[in-house]
């Protein structure tokens, strides 16, 4: 079902063009620009006027004739040189409410023609601790797959570790050089794996000896050699498993842990396809394929190194295969940021000329970095690379502080209390992401983590607990909803604003941009609070009234939590407050 009030004047527009012979496709209606004057407005007539020379407050004159008899239009006027303004009726309005509380999906719809989509995020290294380099990665791959879930689409979201290239040969290499075997590595956790990858990265930068001594241990352990596959085997365990740690804390979750060794076998099928069909050649030792170079050069796809070994560009080509042929991908989108445009651009186009996925849409989109105050990317005090986990237990720890102590509220011992702190320090650290385009960059800001005011996560679930709170008072009171009604202008709009939601998932879902559904978040529980100080709930003469602004609240609570859930951020049912 999809309750959206534009689609319904946009069908009677359609009708209206249709009778007068005007272009269609400009019978469109959108949120006003002037609340105070209209609830939308359609921009037609000005277009219409250009094709046709015509005065486009003549053309306006016409169609608003025509919508003054819809019944669900309550006032129609023309401003400025040709803006149809629309004031819908009160009641078309409140039994939309109605329907969206009858709707298990409050009045979501579904794509029309749902396909099979492959996310890509996360991409964490093994071997290494993950960082806050990471975070935006996981938490926005986190609620595209959830919106794209909630539209229909049916989701396959992949990790794809970095398990496979020259720094497993580094590691091995080095464990052997200090411990003269690799007998010691199955004890190593990832701490320990991640100190001698640092060693191992210094070392080869600085010694021709251990680049080369490692070189040789990365092809010996890709051709096979048993000790190499079993140490490789450990460290990608106890990898995995502090990774799955870490995004488990910021309940994101993977359907898929592929990583590019699974395309190992694959990468052999990319390099006979592309020689079969001509489109590689030999360039000082290595195979490549030459791409367009356009307005700018363009390097060229390199399939197989000068020492045989495959690169990352022949990793995701084959992956890409594997998930056109495996997992039937129509859509394969990735999360990177923006070191990784041109590898994208160069993988996107030898998969064109490889015909490998054919009809298949490829996106790469590019976020911005976590930053400190500085507005450089966010490091620890020694000027190292923030650890996740170590940002997670920042924040935690901050909100800690803002709650009551362990049983100091009934019902809230430490586990209890634990379980909010994780809820809320969660909830800030993905909102406070989320809030911003995906493109931009943004300050990472740690004393924003305990408010409960502001565009926070915080503010959100806040909200959603206070209405929890007055759905209780309700039931105690034995009080029941009943068929909203719209007296007080706040009513009116929190209802136009509780109307838009389908809209906003929609777009969210076609941009692929979850500060959308951030943005609405919190300017539907801002309208909610003015609602709230404006219409008393309880005590109230009239019951029908108390009754519809009963399912307003519970109608609003239930957008929130769906918001929040695409946000990938719980809604504890109750909020507590450290006494000051």
């Amino acid at each position: 079902m999809n309750l959206l009030l534009e689609n319904k004047l946009n069908d009677s527009l359609n009708n209206i063009f249709e009778k007068l012979d005007l272009d269609t496709k400009f019978a469109v209606v959108k949120v006003s620009d002037r609340p105070d004057l209209s609830d939308f407005q359609c921009n037609g007539a000005l277009a219409l006027a250009k094709i046709a020379h015509k005065n486009p407050r003549e053309i306006a004159a016409l169609i608003a004739e025509e919508l003054a008899n819809d019944s669900a239009v309550d006032a129609v006027s023309i401003d400025g040189p040709g803006f149809i303004n629309i004031k819908l009726k009160d009641d078309f309005i409140a039994a939309t409410m109605d329907k969206m509380v009858a709707d298990k999906r409050l009045g979501c719809g579904v794509v029309t023609n749902p396909h099979r989509v492959v996310l890509d995020f996360g991409g964490p290294n093994v071997a290494k601790e993950m960082h806050v380099g990471h975070l935006r990665s996981g938490v926005i791959g986190e609620s595209i797959q959830r919106i794209e879930r909630f539209v229909g689409n049916i989701v396959t979201s992949d990790v794809h570790l970095g398990d496979w290239g020259t720094p497993m040969g580094m590691i091995l290499s080095e464990v052997i050089r200090t411990d003269g075997t690799l007998s010691r590595i199955f004890s190593y956790d990832i701490a320990e794996i991640t100190e001698i990858y640092k060693r191992a990265n210094i070392r080869c930068k600085d010694d021709d000896d251990a680049k080369e001594a490692a070189h040789k241990v990365t092809a010996a352990l890709q051709a096979g050699k048993k000790e190499y596959r079993a140490a490789w085997q450990h460290l990608r365990n106890e990898s995995i498993k502090a990774i799955k740690a870490n995004y488990k804390q910021l309940d994101v979750h993977f359907d898929l842990w592929w990583g590019e060794s699974d395309a190992h076998e694959t990468c052999g099928k990319i390099v006979e396809i592309a020689r079969k069909n001509g489109i590689s050649e030999k360039d000082n030792g290595a195979e490549i394929i030459r791409l367009e170079e356009g307005n700018k050069p363009k390097p060229p796809v390199i399939l197989v190194k000068s020492d045989g070994g495959y690169t990352y560009h022949t990793t995701d080509l084959a992956t890409i295969k594997m998930r056109v042929e495996q997992l039937k991908a129509q859509e394969i989108v990735y999360f990177t940021d923006s070191r990784q445009a041109l590898h994208f651009e160069q993988v996107f186009e030898g998969t064109e000329k490889l015909g490998i996925a054919p009809n298949v849409k490829l996106q790469h989109i590019v976020f911005g970095t976590v930053n400190g105050a500085d507005g450089k990317p966010f490091k620890t005090r020694d000027g190292g690379v923030m650890n996740l986990e170590t940002l997670i237990k920042m924040s935690k720890d901050k909100v800690r502080k803002s709650l009551p102590k362990a049983n100091e509220v009934e019902g809230y011992g430490e586990r209890e209390i634990e379980k909010l702190v994780s809820q809320i320090a969660v909830a800030a650290i993905k909102f406070q992401d989320l809030k911003n385009t995906i493109a931009s960059g943004y300050v990472f800001e740690l004393d924003d983590f305990a408010k409960f005011e502001g565009k926070t996560g915080p503010y959100i679930q806040y909200a959603v607990a206070r209405i929890n709170s007055v759905l209780r008072k309700a039931a105690n009171n034995t009080m029941q909803e009943g068929n909203v009604v719209l007296e007080a202008p706040e009513e009116r709009v929190l209802a136009l604003k509780l109307a838009q939601v389908h809209n906003v998932v929609m777009r969210a879902h076609s941009e692929k941009e979850p500060s959308i559904i951030a943005d609405y978040t919190y300017t539907l529980a801002q309208i909610f609070s003015t609602f709230y100080n404006a219409c008393p709930i309880m005590n109230v003469e009239n019951p029908k009234l108390s009754a519809s602004r009963l399912r307003l609240a519970k109608l609003t609570r239930d957008v929130l939590k769906l918001m929040l859930d695409l946000l990938g951020i719980e809604a504890p049912e109750i909020m507590l407050k450290a006494e000051n």
